[in-house]
């Protein structure tokens, strides 16, 4: 099935979840926040929230500096 992933079409499982999403793009859990059709998502919610056709999903990771 086809998403956007950060603005890019991409092609996913039927089954994806945003917690496989997440661990299958090799993002550590603790650096990023993930948007799902504009809402953000708990991470104790990435597990339970599926993945459907056309969904847009935003993953932002935080960058430290100074």
């Amino acid at each position: 099935m086809k998403i956007k992933i950060n603005g890019k079409e991409e092609v996913v499982d039927k089954q994806e979840n945003i917690a496989r999403l997440v661990s299958s793009k090799g993002f550590v859990p603790e650096h990023i926040v993930v948007e799902h059709n504009l809402r953000i998502v708990p991470k104790e919610e990435w597990g339970k929230t599926a993945l459907r056709e056309n969904d847009n999903v935003e993953i932002v990771s935080f960058v430290g500096g100074g």
